[in-house]
C-alpha cells in the first residue's frame, strides 16, 4: 500500500509570529486616534502592545483556528464596548477574528504551503508582499468610492464623518437623504398630503432617474444593434481595412470626450436634435458602440465558423444562420457589450452638459447642478445608489464572461 506524505512546514520563531499582528495592532491604533496627533504615539503602542499580546496567548493556548477566531473576537467586542461603544467593538471584534486565525496560521508555518518546500525566506517575504502591494493599490483604488457609501447615512448635513459616526454611534446615521431624493422638489402641502402620487410629475431627482434610465436602455438597444453587426462584419476575413475601419469605429474610446461631445452639439445644432431626447440617445449610442465592437470581437475569436457554413449547406439563409446558430453562442459577449454601453450612458455627463436641456437632465446631471448650485448629502445617496447598480451589473458582466468561456471550452463547467 502506497503512502502518502505531507509536507510540514517548519515553525517560525516568537517574534515572527507576534510581530506581524502586532504591526496591524499598531495601525488600528492609530486609526482609533481618529485624527488626534498628540494621541498617535500612546495608541500606537497600546494597539501595538494588545495585539501581540493577544497573538501570544493565543499561540501558547490554543490550537484550533476557529476557536482562536472566536475567542479573540468575543474578547475585543468586549474590550471594544467597553473603551468606545458597541458600533466599535463591533468593528475591533471582527479584527479580532482574523488576528486570532492568522496568529494559528503563522505559528504552524501554514503560510508555507502555497509555495515549493524549496522556497527561501526571500521568496516567501515577495511572494506575500507583492500580494500586499496588489492589496494596497486596491484599496487606494477603491477607497474614495466605498468612502461615500457611510456617507451617505450621516444625519447632519456634512460631507465629512460626525464624531458620532466616527464612534459607530446609531444616533450619527439616518436615511433621511434617501427620503430627500424622493422628496425633493415637493411643497409642504404636497409632502403632507399625499406626494407619493404627484412626484413622478415634479420630483427633480425622479424625473433624472426617468431620463437616466429612458436614455440609457434606448442608447444600449441602438448601440447593441450597430455593434455587433459592425463586430460580426470585422470579423469576417474577406473585409477590407478592417485595422481602419475598427480604429474609426473605436475612436470614440480614444478622443477626449469634451471634443466629442463638442463635435455632436454643432452637428446636432444643425439639424435640430439638440436639446432633443433622440440627440442625446444617439449621442450616447456613439459614446457605447466600442464597448460593444470590443466585446463581440474577442468573443468572436473562439467562434468555429465551420457551423455558419454547414448551416448554409443545409439551406439556411443569412439571418437564419445569424440568429438560431451564430446568435445564441455569441450572446453572452453581446449582453456583455450591451451592459458595458448601458453603464456608459448612465454615468455619462459631459454630452449631457452640452446636448440636455433642463428636461432631459439625467441622474450624474442632476448631481453635478447639485454640487454647483445647492450643496446637499443627498448626491452622496444618489453617488451610492450609483455605485450598487454599477457593481450588479459588472456582476453580471463576468458571470456572462464565465458562461461564455463555458460554451466555448476554454474553461471547465
Amino acid at each position: 500500500m502506497k503512502k502518502s506524505y505531507r509536507y510540514i512546514p517548519p515553525q517560525p520563531p516568537l517574534l515572527f509570529t507576534i510581530g506581524i499582528p502586532g504591526a496591524l495592532g499598531a495601525l488600528v491604533g492609530m486609526m482609533t486616534a481618529q485624527g488626534d496627533k498628540s494621541l498617535y504615539f500612546y495608541y500606537f503602542v497600546a494597539g501595538l502592545v494588545i495585539f501581540a499580546g493577544t497573538a501570544a496567548l493565543v499561540r501558547q493556548f490554543i490550537v484550533s483556528r476557529k476557536v482562536a477566531g472566536w475567542a479573540v473576537a468575543l474578547g475585543f467586542l468586549v474590550l471594544g464596548t467597553a473603551f468606545a461603544s458597541l458600533g466599535y467593538g463591533v468593528l475591533v471584534a471582527l479584527v479580532g477574528y482574523v488576528i486570532g486565525r492568522m496568529t494559528l496560521w503563522l505559528h504552524t508555518g501554514d503560510y508555507r504551503l502555497n509555495m515549493p518546500p524549496y522556497s527561501t525566506t526571500r521568496e516567501v517575504l515577495w511572494f506575500y508582499s507583492f500580494r500586499v502591494i496588489c492589496g494596497m493599490i486596491f484599496v487606494f483604488l477603491i477607497t474614495p468610492i466605498i468612502i461615500l457609501i457611510p456617507l451617505s447615512f450621516n444625519q447632519e448635513p456634512y460631507f465629512s464623518f460626525t464624531p458620532e459616526m466616527l464612534s459607530l454611534d446609531p444616533a450619527g446615521f439616518s436615511l433621511r437623504w434617501y427620503w430627500d431624493i424622493l422628496k425633493n422638489g415637493m411643497t409642504a402641502p404636497e409632502a403632507a398630503t399625499g406626494w407619493w402620487a404627484d412626484m413622478w410629475q415634479n420630483a427633480q431627482w425622479v424625473r433624472s432617474v426617468k431620463n437616466s434610465f429612458w436614455i440609457g436602455i434606448w442608447a444600449t438597444i441602438l448601440s447593441t444593434s450597430i455593434g455587433t453587426l459592425a463586430a460580426i462584419g470585422l470579423s469576417r476575413d474577406e473585409m477590407p481595412y478592417r485595422r481602419l475601419i475598427m480604429a474609426v469605429l473605436i475612436s470614440p474610446m480614444i478622443v477626449p470626450l469634451v471634443i466629442t461631445a463638442s463635435g455632436l452639439f454643432y452637428f446636432f445644432s444643425q439639424v435640430g436634435l439638440a436639446k432633443t431626447y433622440t440627440g442625446l440617445i444617439l449621442a450616447h449610442a456613439v459614446l457605447g458602440t466600442p464597448f460593444v465592437i470590443i466585446t463581440v470581437t474577442a468573443t468572436l475569436v473562439g467562434f468555429d465558423n465551420s457551423l455558419t457554413r454547414a448551416a448554409a449547406n443545409m439551406g439556411a439563409g443569412p439571418f437564419r444562420t445569424f440568429f438560431k446558430v451564430q446568435m445564441p453562442l455569441i450572446l453572452p459577449g453581446v449582453v456583455s457589450g450591451g451592459l458595458f454601453a448601458f453603464i456608459t450612458s448612465f454615468d455619462e455627463v459631459v454630452v449631457v452638459l452640452q446636448l440636455a436641456d433642463v428636461q432631459q437632465r439625467t441622474i450624474p446631471r442632476q448631481m453635478f447642478s447639485g454640487i454647483r448650485e445647492q450643496i446637499s448629502p443627498t448626491i452622496l445617496a444618489v453617488a451610492t445608489i450609483l455605485v450598487i447598480i454599477s457593481i450588479l451589473l459588472l456582476s453580471l458582466v463576468e458571470m456572462l464572461r464565465r458562461r461564455s468561456e463555458r460554451m466555448r471550452g476554454m474553461s471547465p463547467g
